[in-house]
């Protein structure tokens, strides 16, 4: 009800007929000075770092599991840190029984750099191929939200094992329809910067090369399970999988102990 009112009122007071929707309305990184305390990762848990081209510091941790047959690299939303949030991470994707890698996107927690698109596509690959390096067995993306649309990007780009998208969208542009309440449509013209306009998961998904799961929450009001099952038609593959959770929301998925049931069945199977 709230952004349905304040919609009308910038109707009223601006006529509101363009709206520009820019790369830093999705990529938030940490405003400068910015100290996060770092989280104790574990015994088990390796710092990673990587240097970029530009000069940009990767910072991540690569948590090793005993027999495990390959890797989990997780691709966070846009509010995702290392810290704090890899501590209630990690029961959840290394309760399946691989090897886990996180890195924090450039400009945020341990990362170095200005983030945009272009620069945090080009940093998924060189995460990717630096812990396909570093570890034994094959590598599965799983990205969240924003990090859907990196992991999609690295399924596209290399061979990876498989592809987790959780609370995943088809573009930027249908993503901004969504949030829209009907009525505001016909006075409301979308324009979708370049670097955003670029991005369609579809078209990344037609182009995985192994297994895919998609995740969608019922409760979503951020990325509608619609579009989700609307990425999820177009992976040309048979070993897909969908998973609608009725009662989530944008987050939280697999705090959820049948969806966590199901996440590790599509790990393992993919991984072994």
């Amino acid at each position: 009800m709230m952004r349905a009112i304040l919609w009308a009122a910038c109707l009223a007071l601006t006529g509101c007929v363009d709206m520009q929707i820019t790369e830093r309305q999705f990529i938030r990184p940490d405003a400068p000075g910015t100290v996060r305390v770092a989280v104790d990762d574990g015994a088990r848990a390796t710092p990673l770092h990587i240097t970029r081209p530009d000069g940009a510091q990767l910072g991540g941790v690569l948590v090793t599991q005993p027999g495990a047959r390959g890797t989990i690299l997780y691709f966070g939303g846009n509010m995702f840190h290392l810290d704090p949030h890899l501590s209630k991470l990690l029961p959840e994707l290394a309760g399946c029984g691989a090897n886990v890698a996180v890195f924090d996107y450039r400009g945020y927690g341990r990362s170095s750099g200005v983030p945009d698109v272009a620069t945090l596509q080009g940093d998924a690959l060189a995460v990717y191929d630096a812990v396909q390096a570093r570890t034994a067995g094959p590598v599965l993306v799983h990205g969240q939200s924003l990090g859907s649309f990196v992991a999609a990007y690295v399924a596209q780009e290399r061979p990876v094992r498989g592809a987790v998208l959780e609370s995943t969208a088809t573009n930027v542009t249908d993503l901004a329809n969504a949030s829209l309440p009907w009525y505001m449509k016909p006075f409301v013209r979308l324009t979708v910067s370049p670097g955003l306009a670029a991005i369609d998961n579809r078209a990344a998904a037609a182009r995985f090369s192994g297994p895919a799961l998609v995740i969608a929450g019922g409760r979503d009001k951020v990325t509608p399970p619609a579009l989700g099952h609307a990425v999820y038609e177009a992976i040309g593959r048979p070993d897909k999988r969908y998973l609608l959770l009725d009662e989530a929301g944008h987050t939280g998925a697999l705090t959820q102990p049948q969806a966590r049931a199901d996440y590790c069945d599509f790990v393992q199977h993919t991984l072994r």
